[in-house]
């Protein structure tokens, strides 16, 4: 059974910075691309970043410069390191990653971490 488990949300100010952490934990044989996404009360959810198991990202165009995904292999974890948090950035934000486990290679989410900015 794999698990994702997401953590480093919170109530933050405008222009502060948070640094969300997803863990993934269970039977793993390899874990190829994880990610970021979120989704905003009333829209849909969105991608924030990428990141394959060499090192590629990929970033949602509006969030570059201000976003830095990166991951440990060693200890089957991606971060995501938020800078000048703006209101808008206020989400639930989820991570996914592509991971083969004892017998196939599935697609899992973990269940969110909110970050909530505001003055």
């Amino acid at each position: 059974q794999v698990q994702l488990v997401e953590s480093g949300g919170g109530l933050v100010q405008p222009g502060e910075s948070l640094r969300l952490s997803c863990a993934a934990s269970g039977s793993i044989f390899r874990i190829y691309t994880m990610g970021w996404y979120r989704r905003a009360p009333g829209k849909q959810r969105e991608l924030v970043a990428s990141i394959t198991r060499s090192g590629i990202t990929n970033y949602a165009d509006s969030l570059k410069g201000r976003f830095t995904i990166s991951r440990d292999n060693a200890k089957a974890t991606v971060y995501l390191q938020m800078n000048s948090l703006k209101p808008e950035d206020t989400a639930v934000y989820y991570c996914d990653a592509n991971i083969i486990d004892g017998s196939s290679r599935g697609h899992y989410w973990g269940l969110g971490t909110q970050v909530t900015v505001s003055s």
